[in-house]
């Protein structure tokens, strides 16, 4: 089972995070989408040339897009963090939570980040601040329900949590929320995660390429 991601990319780690909670075997395929040639070498693998993408050729399987990856290994290597309840009830509001902190957090981070990359003059402000307002309204919300919880499920650990820890810890360079003092506690015990203190000691030499340090 081979993983194609990058270190430094948010669903690679939110998979990579899932990955290390399921003590889950695999090849690790690092893409460097920033040089052409190898993002066209890339591409004769997965057309689209997004990461993750999870190639499985003992089953002749492809999975791409970071939640169905999880649901993959979650469902396929029993091993480790259970990421999706078996309850259907439990397990909807596992996926709905993981979406929200993909559509609401990471996806308007990204907005934000790559925006600030791009030469004068190409640059959308009025997305940054629409951006900005979800972000507002997201931090709110999970601030609100951290005040209770431990995890995104309380005091299960979960899918969501692995989509949370990258989102997060990206989205607090661009649009800080120290002032939220729950969701801040929250991004901390994510960090101390075994899991995600490894992906984040494993992308530190290439974000340091990718992005000066920065």
């Amino acid at each position: 089972m081979k993983l194609y991601y990058n270190p430094v990319s948010s669903y690679s780690q939110k998979v990579m995070m899932a990955l290390y909670e399921k003590e889950c075997p695999f090849e690790p395929m690092i893409v460097n989408l920033m040089d052409e040639a190898a993002r066209a070498e890339y591409k004769k693998v997965f057309p689209l040339g997004k990461v993750p993408f999870l190639d499985v050729p003992e089953k002749s399987w492809q999975v791409p897009e970071s939640s169905i990856i999880i649901e993959y290994i979650d469902r396929h290597y029993p091993g480790g963090t259970k990421l999706i309840p078996d309850d259907p009830d439990l397990a909807r509001q596992v996926r709905m939570r993981d979406r929200m902190l993909d559509l609401y957090v990471n996806e308007p981070m990204g907005k934000i980040f790559f925006d600030g990359r791009r030469p004068e003059g190409s640059r959308d402000p009025l997305g940054v601040t629409q951006a900005r307002e979800r972000l507002n309204n997201m931090y709110a919300v999970l601030d609100n329900a951290l005040a209770k919880d431990t995890w995104a499920m309380g005091d299960l650990f979960s899918m969501a949590d692995c989509a949370a820890a990258p989102a997060l810890q990206y989205a607090r360079m661009v649009h800080p929320f120290e002032n939220h003092k729950h969701l801040t506690a929250y991004l901390g015990r994510l960090t101390e995660r075994p899991s995600f203190a490894r992906v984040l000691k494993e992308a530190a030499p290439y974000f340091a390429v990718a992005f000066g340090g920065k």
